[in-house]
């Protein structure tokens, strides 16, 4: 309670800089008479703005932009609250090639090409949270939550590839927002190899902005006992979404009135009728399947009655149902067991750095395993006209869960910060 406190008086003091206007952070020296010139500046307090991490030792300093070669994070003193991120991308040398991400490695843009001498702008919606409820309530984090980008009191946007940057604007907005409840096969994972697809959404979609507040080892009993729902229903307007996924965490849950049609279905109902109370609309999602094959063609039922009592509760309801936990199995048996495990997280030692023995989960996804379900949830939300078509990028893919792509075609770009622990939850 002691450090929520001081958060809470560390945004009140330095929050204003993005108090309700738009801040523009410029980069190339011919700008270093600007109140906002950073150019090459580490992140400080005074500031409340900067190349965070020691970023900054690798940035090489243009006239009109800084460039970089090596994964980069920029960072600003934020309130909480919904942003427009414009983005001045720069190719004053050579065609540059840029991925980018913010807080806890949500995807705004991949393998972005600026041609030589040319420059372009970009745009993205990007959601700050906060633990802060009311004076008395607050959400109530696990220790390795307490240490990630997306629960500090910055705004951090992350550069990876070749990429030259002219300035950076960050303005509070009003817009409309998607909030998603669900356990670690949704929420923003916070270092590599480990991916869900709520992180990917943010990239294939538009006007509308993301804001994760799905959980490792979350279970619909202990995302309401934790805050975390009442965080959503605090923020949540007239015309806002929630997407919920569970039901990994709650199989394990045991004791009397324990159950898919007892407690599960209960909570899920509390939950749709507290998001159309404050004029929101609920989207239901039945759980991804594990990979547990019993043989080539045939996947194990992991799940139980869990994705039928969701889809009870979303016919009874009338509430917009994805029936992932159907959709992932189309996917994993067109993959099959062997190319399966490209999605999910199964690495040899020394993949990454530091990572010192094997990983085989069957649980949770790399990125390239997170980003074909974030597709498949986008294409099935709009073609099922369950969220307007002016909320997805213009070029969203179409998608056939009975024909994944192959993880050789997939390009994206990693950082170094790894670790070996998994996820809560399984």
């Amino acid at each position: 309670m002691v450090v929520q406190k001081a958060l809470s008086i560390l945004f009140f003091i330095y929050g204003a800089i993005l108090s309700g206007q738009e801040q523009k952070y410029t980069f190339g020296l011919a700008d270093d008479t600007t109140n906002n010139f950073v150019g090459k500046q580490a992140y400080n307090m005074e500031s409340g703005a900067g190349w965070d991490a020691i970023t900054n030792k690798h940035i090489s300093q243009l006239d009109d932009c800084v460039c970089l070669t090596k994964p980069s994070y920029f960072s600003v003193m934020a309130d909480p609250g919904n942003y427009l991120v414009k983005i001045v991308l720069a190719s004053p040398i050579e065609q540059t090639q840029t991925t980018i991400k913010a807080e806890s490695r949500r995807l705004l843009g991949n393998n972005l090409i600026i041609e030589k001498g040319s420059h372009k702008e970009v745009t993205y919606l990007v959601h700050k949270m906060d633990t802060v409820i009311n004076d008395t309530l607050f959400v109530k984090l696990k220790d390795r939550e307490k240490r990630t980008l997306n629960w500090d009191h910055k705004l951090t946007l992350e550069f990876l590839g070749t990429t030259c940057i002219k300035s950076i604007s960050i303005t509070p907005t009003s817009s409309k927002t998607i909030f998603l409840a669900g356990d670690s096969t949704v929420t923003d994972q916070d270092l590599e190899p480990w991916a869900a697809w709520g992180q990917f959404l943010p990239s294939l979609t538009k006007n509308i902005c993301i804001a994760n507040y799905a959980a490792s080892g979350a279970s619909l009993h202990s995302f309401r006992a934790r805050n975390r729902m009442a965080k959503i229903l605090s923020q949540l307007k007239q015309g806002d979404y929630v997407f919920i996924q569970f039901a990994h965490n709650d199989e394990k849950r045991k004791g009397q009135n324990i159950g898919p049609y007892s407690s599960f279905t209960n909570y899920l109902k509390e939950y749709v009728n507290a998001i159309r109370k404050k004029g929101g609309q609920t989207v239901l999602f039945t759980p991804i399947q594990r990979r547990f094959f019993n043989n080539k063609t045939q996947l194990k039922a992991t799940h139980g009655e869990y994705p039928n009592a969701i889809r009870i509760v979303a016919k009874e309801m009338q509430v917009p149902l994805i029936d992932l936990t159907h959709l992932t199995t189309k996917m994993l048996v067109a993959w099959g067991p062997e190319e399966s495990k490209k999605a999910y997280v199964h690495l040899p030692e020394n993949s990454f750095p530091n990572q010192t023995s094997a990983l085989a989960d069957d649980t949770h996804f790399t990125n390239f395993g997170a980003f074909e379900i974030a597709m498949c949830v986008a294409y099935n939300l709009k073609e099922s006209s369950t969220i307007p078509a002016s909320y997805f990028i213009k070029d969203l893919p179409n998608y056939d869960a009975a024909f994944p792509k192959n993880y050789k075609t997939f390009e994206f770009k990693t950082n170094s910060r790894f670790e070996n622990t998994k996820p809560y939850g399984n």
